[in-house]
């Protein structure tokens, strides 16, 4: 079946539709990567936005049982060149059509995804429209212009309660602005004892858990926009060792005084390099954002720059200077993508235990 793809400046893309044959208006962003379609797709942080896939074929490999991030996925539609309808791999249990009808998420196929990535790093992410052919572009395109790009994207795919992951290691409260069970796995690998909050909890809130950690995860949208988190890092940095990554590590440099702005087309894909500035080493990370931490902002803060990219010179790693608390602004889960960065976890379980034993010794010092 024929459906279109509508930019909010006048462009019109024709192909073909598969997956849900449902309208649906999203800001149309790119992503680089080779592989992790299914990843890519059930990722939070891509709330209300149409993901336009860069490489020529999806689907190849199908959907499996064990890639998802998350399991409502709250992207708004896929764009891609040529969709595999006969996926061929031992995991495969679904096709990639299959998995969109189930969902309800619109795709199209068909389009020249080379043109319109170039549109976008041109100018920028724009607001955009897969539906029928028989709506109006004209009003399709009034209607895009119109559109006020939402801003509760953390509240849509947040946990809306408290709950646990049990382990007999170091607790660790995780709090979720769109977690990617990515985060999850990888603590659970270090049998943390972990509570997954809401992103709307309060520092009091977390700190009576008596966590030895706390983790800040990734999610959608202006980190802005998320007033109630600002405020509660600023109730728990310097009290517990803090991580914080994507969204989180953008959070934590506004509850330091420092700033965030948009990014003209992000950074979405998984071969990004990332230069570690104390060790001088090299690190191809996955990323998914589309805003950064303003270098400039910096100056009259408490917080170093740990890491930059080397392809833009952004801001890709903070540490505090007075408190047990470092974030990045990649994935170091590597879901999809390399696991290069993975090792900042065991850094963070490290701090952990290094904070755990300053305190041992100080209560054996009162002791005394």
């Amino acid at each position: 079946m024929k459906r279109q793809l509508i930019l909010e400046d006048g462009t019109i893309f024709t192909g073909e539709g598969f997956g849900s044959n449902v309208d649906k208006v999203g800001e149309v962003v790119f992503n680089t990567g080779m592989t992790g379609y299914q990843e890519i797709m059930s990722d939070p942080s891509y709330c209300a936005q149409i993901v336009t896939l860069t490489y020529p074929l999806i689907g190849n490999y199908g959907i499996n049982r064990d890639d998802f991030e998350s399991i409502i996925p709250a992207v708004h539609g896929l764009i891609v060149k040529e969709a595999a309808e006969y996926p061929s791999n031992w995991r495969s249990q679904i096709s990639l059509d299959e998995y969109l009808k189930q969902k309800n998420i619109p795709g199209i196929s068909g389009i020249d995804t080379r043109k319109l990535t170039r549109i976008i790093r041109k100018y920028g992410t724009l607001k955009g429209s897969i539906c029928s052919m028989e709506n109006s572009a004209a009003e399709v395109i009034q209607q895009l212009k119109a559109t006020v790009t939402p801003t509760d994207q953390v509240k849509r795919v947040s946990t809306k309660t408290a709950y646990p992951s049990p382990g007999r290691g170091s607790r660790v409260v995780l709090v979720d602005f769109g977690m990617k069970h990515g985060i999850l796995r990888e603590l659970n690998n270090r049998n943390c004892d972990i509570v997954v909050v809401p992103y709307n909890v309060t520092a009091e809130e977390v700190l009576s858990l008596s966590p030895d950690g706390i983790m800040l995860s990734n999610g959608p949208g202006d980190p802005k926009d998320v007033k109630e988190a600002i405020e509660m890092i600023k109730g728990v940095q310097g009290k517990v060792p803090l991580f914080g990554i994507c969204l989180g590590h953008q959070l934590f440099a506004l509850a330091n005084g420092a700033d965030t702005e948009k990014m003209k087309f992000g950074h979405r894909g998984s071969n990004h390099p990332v230069k570690d500035l104390e060790t001088g080493k090299i690190a191809l990370t996955s990323q998914n954002h589309g805003y950064t931490v303003q270098t400039d902002s910096l100056k009259h803060t408490n917080l170093k720059v740990t890491h930059i990219a080397l392809n833009d010179g952004t801001v890709e790693g903070l540490a505090h200077t007075e408190y047990p608390a470092f974030t990045v602004q990649y994935h170091p889960e590597s879901s999809p993508g390399p696991e290069d960065a993975n090792y900042l976890f065991d850094e963070f379980m490290n701090m952990i235990e290094a904070v755990n034993k300053e305190g041992e010794k100080l209560c054996l010092n009162a002791q005394i």
